[in-house]
This record gives structure tokens, C-alpha cells and sequence, in this order.
């Protein structure tokens, strides 16, 4: 990212659509056009992985590194190649609402789903398009599906409490089961198939508009996935193969008794032996999906918060090291020019600063974090960025750049924020203001979540740290770009030589 250039943070969910949920449909190809107007080089998303209403919804808690969200598959796409018919979208969610309700959805995407694939099935294992896709993505594929299709066999409990020989992957039982269950795992195999079309399909017209995707890959999974359930040994594991710690950070900014993500941790004196197979597998299957990574909650790749499984936060817990600099160096000899981005929001440590600026991995700037009473020597102040680094009004995690000059502000912070700007800070031109410095700043990247572009508040939140319920829920609604919008964000991209 040594290119001066900037982009919109929008996640694929927060897209319009009359189907209650963004999809890689023809919205999403709209919105490409909207970033290719405005002189946008990069499309920011959230990771793509299935998500479930269990799981709260959240694209950071899913049960495959590997697998896309069939949420996000676009019934539009699936009617032009015939799969679907009108009459098949009756009793759909209602359409342009500004919230996701992901149980209407999940309901409505599952019933169409199957309808497409009953009418190819019979064509199926026949199509030389499926059956490239099944073996270029062999690796993953086929356990995913038959973890997803036992998980459904067996009532959705964990595969930890599934019977013994299929909770410890004996390979006669799976293979039974794999008979038994024919046809459903290759309905989760089908939907993969489909999510993946689409996928590229977006991702190659985007790129022939000159805008680049930055995907996201979470530096966790959930215990309940295809993940740990095949590969126990390199995550921190007891007996019964139940976490003995768990993953989190502590206390911080967002909670003050940290967050107590609850994830298995990594087993890294495993992970080494094996030569960091599942990571290279992982980092370079996402580098087919996206121009560029930003790597999720990168200090715990350096050294990460552990605490024990039976604690309620995550006040009491560790701070441990990893093997960083083996596990970068074989990174960087397998997968050459890592287009990374380092997440280093939160409590970064000197190591984790020497280990980005070895290996050249950018970080991350946030505006409204800068305005305290040490603005002079703050890292997020625009000046006292370097080049190499990307600036962000807000992220995914926070308030808007609105509700935060509302609820969050102190008179003292409004103060250094008015003299920083030369002119009196409002609730009304906030957003434009840090927009504006984002932009003029000498860092070469500059990310706008598209919340803090159309300047709204509390409305506008997408995830709130430590809660549970209710998040990821935020839509962009079709009449909301405007061309005023389109002017005034294509007028600063070009006079601040991003365009």
C-alpha cells in the first residue's frame, strides 16, 4: 500500500438490496461504480466467512477460516442463470429496511437456497466448473461440508459432545456418515460453489474499475469450527479437547474489564513443528479472494492476552509470546510481498512496532482517538504520521465520528479539536472535518467508513465490543448516495492527490 490512494470501509451485509441483506448482487456492483466515480482505489470490507445467529452475527466469530457466508449469496444473480424463478421470492423479508434482521433472512436465504440446488442437483457432480472448484478447493472444502452437514445431523451441538469416534474423526464412521448424508453435503458443497462465483465475478469487475478489495482475516476462529474440530493440535486444548484458555484482550478504551472473546487460543509450539501449515494455507487462500488483507487484532500475532476457560472476563489474564519472527520469516518465503495490513489498535508493545517495521507490515491510524490532552505527541495526530501507514476516521469497532463529537467528548477535547481545525468544531461538520484531515494527511492510505461519509450518529453504529446482541445490523440505503455526496468525496480525493 505504497501508492497514495483512499477508500470507503463498507461491509457486504450493509449493502441495499430488496432480499433484507446485502449480497454480491447488483447493489454491490453499483457500489464499485460509486468508488470508481469518486477516484476511490480501495473497497474495505469485513471478513466474508459464514456467520450465525448463535454467534451473534458477527463476520469475527465463524466456523470456518476458509468457508464464504451463502448470507451473502444474491438471488438475483441466481434467477439470470435460471436457478430461480419470480415466483420463488414471494414471502421475502421486507426489503429496504436500515437494520439486518438476520432471522427472517437466515429463514428466507435457506428455503431459496435449496430450491437452486434442487433443480441443478442431478447436473451437479456432472459440471466441470463444480468439479474444478471442488479440487482446486479440496483442502478445505470437503470437511467443511461434512462438519457443516453433522453439525445440522446431530442438532447443532458442539462436535465436542457428537458421539466419540465422530467427535475424534474416525475415518470409517465419517465415511458412513458420508454415505448416509449424501446429498446434504453436497448441498454445502454447492453453496460454496455458488458464494465463490459470485465472489470472483465481483471481485474481477472491481478490479477492471481500478478499485482493489481489502479483505479481513480474523486472527481467531470459534471453538465450534470445522477448524479446531480437524486440527485440535494446534490450539490450546485439554484432554477432552475443551479450550484450557481462552482468547481476548484486556482491559482497554471499548470495556473496563477487557473482552473476554472466548475463542481456543493457539498452540504455537505446534503450529511451529508443523511449519505453520494451516496459516500459509489460510493467508495464501485469501490472497486469492482479495488484493490485500488487513490482519485482525495483528498484536496477538505477537504476543497474546490467554485466560483461563472458567473465568467469567478477561481481567485475569496473560500476556505470551510467540515464535513471531519464524513464523514471519516462513510466511515471507512462502507468500513473497505480503499485501498486509496490520490491526495495532489497542495496547501495542515495542516488539510488536519492531516486528511491523521489519517486515514492512502498515498500521493503523484513528482519528478521533488523537484529540486528548496528548494530541502534541499523539501516534493517530495526522502530524505525526510517516507514509507508511493508513489513517481511518473511525472502524467497525467505534462510534461514528457524529456520536463520538456528541456522546464521547469532553469541552476540553472539543477545545484541542477546534484549534487543530482553525475553526470552531460542530456536531453538524465533524465527520467533514476528519474526513478532511484523513485525506490531507501524508499517510498513503486513507479509509473512510461509509457511515462517517453521509455524517451519521448513533443510527450509523455497527459494532459495539462486549455486547452481544444487536450488532452488525447497519445499512446503507439506496438513496443515500447522492450526487452531492459523489461530488464533494471526488473533489477532495483528487485535491489531496488520492484520486
Amino acid at each position: 500500500m505504497i501508492k497514495r490512494g483512499s477508500g470507503v470501509l463498507l461491509h457486504i451485509t450493509s449493502l441495499p438490496s430488496p432480499y433484507g441483506i446485502g449480497d454480491l448482487g447488483p447493489e454491490a456492483y453499483r457500489f464499485v461504480d460509486f468508488l470508481a466515480e469518486t477516484r476511490q482505489s480501495y473497497w474495505q470490507i469485513l471478513p466474508t466467512n459464514p456467520t450465525s445467529t448463535a454467534a451473534g452475527n458477527s463476520p469475527y466469530n465463524s466456523d470456518s477460516a476458509f468457508a464464504g457466508n451463502p448470507l451473502l449469496i444474491s438471488p438475483d444473480l441466481l434467477q439470470a442463470e435460471g436457478l430461480l424463478s419470480k415466483s420463488d421470492m414471494k414471502n421475502r423479508h421486507r426489503s429496504y429496511e436500515e437494520k439486518v434482521n438476520y432471522d427472517a433472512v437466515t429463514s428466507f436465504k435457506q428455503r431459496i437456497l435449496y430450491l437452486a440446488f434442487e433443480r441443478c442437483k442431478a447436473s451437479l457432480e456432472k459440471d466441470p466448473e463444480f468439479a474444478r472448484f471442488s479440487e482446486e478447493n479440496s483442502d478445505w472444502l470437503d470437511e467443511y461440508a461434512v462438519f457443516k452437514t453433522l453439525k445440522s445431523h446431530f442438532h447443532t451441538v458442539p462436535w465436542n459432545l457428537w458421539p466419540k469416534d465422530i467427535k475424534d474423526r474416525d475415518q470409517n464412521a465419517i465415511l458412513k456418515f458420508k454415505r448416509q448424508l449424501k446429498d446434504q453435503i453436497l448441498l454445502e458443497q454447492f453453496l460454496q460453489f455458488i458464494f465463490f462465483k459470485q465472489w470472483r465475478s465481483l471481485k474481477l469487475y472491481s478490479n477492471s474499475k481500478k478499485v482493489q478489495i481489502i479483505g479481513d482475516i480474523p486472527i481467531y476462529v470459534q471453538y465450534d469450527s470445522v477448524d479446531v474440530w480437524t486440527h485440535p493440535k494446534i490450539f490450546k486444548l485439554d484432554d477432552e479437547k475443551r479450550p484450557s484458555v481462552i482468547a481476548g484482550v484486556p482491559p482497554d478504551y471499548f470495556s473496563k474489564t477487557g473482552q473476554l472473546w472466548g475463542n481456543p487460543v493457539y498452540n504455537w509450539e505446534e503450529l511451529k513443528t508443523e511449519n505453520y501449515g494451516w496459516w500459509v494455507q489460510r493467508l495464501s487462500y485469501s490472497l486469492k479472494l482479495f488484493n490485500r488483507v488487513r490482519l485482525d487484532h495483528f498484536r496477538g500475532l505477537v504476543g497474546y492476552w490467554e485466560v483461563p476457560a472458567d473465568q467469567t472476563t478477561a481481567i485475569n489474564g496473560r500476556w505470551i509470546k510467540t515464535p513471531a519472527d519464524d513464523f514471519f520469516n516462513t510466511l515471507a518465503k512462502q507468500l513473497p510481498d505480503l499485501p498486509v495490513l496490520a490491526e495495532d489498535l489497542g495496547v501495542i508493545t515495542p516488539d510488536v512496532v519492531e516486528v511491523m517495521q521489519r517486515f514492512g507490515f502498515p498500521g493503523m491510524k484513528v482519528l478521533m482517538f488523537a484529540f486528548g490532552p496528548d494530541l502534541p505527541t499523539h501516534p493517530y495526530a495526522p502530524h505525526n504520521y510517516t507514509h507508511h501507514c493508513a489513517v481511518y476516521t473511525g472502524t467497525h469497532d467505534t462510534k461514528t465520528v457524529k456520536d463520538w463529537f456528541m456522546s464521547e467528548t469532553t469541552l476540553e477535547d472539543k477545545n484541542r479539536l477546534s484549534t487543530y481545525l482553525g475553526h470552531d468544531a460542530s456536531a453538524e461538520l465533524i465527520h467533514g472535518d476528519l474526513i478532511r484531515l484523513a485525506l490531507m494527511s501524508v499517510a498513503d492510505t486513507a479509509i473512510i467508513p461509509m457511515q462517517d461519509l453521509l455524517g451519521l450518529g448513533e443510527e450509523g453504529r455497527m459494532n459495539r465490543p462486549s455486547v452481544a446482541h444487536g450488532n452488525w445490523e447497519w445499512r446503507l440505503l439506496p438513496k443515500q448516495i447522492t450526487q452531492s455526496l459523489i461530488a464533494n468525496l471526488s473533489e477532495m480525493t483528487e485535491i489531496y492527490g488520492r484520486g
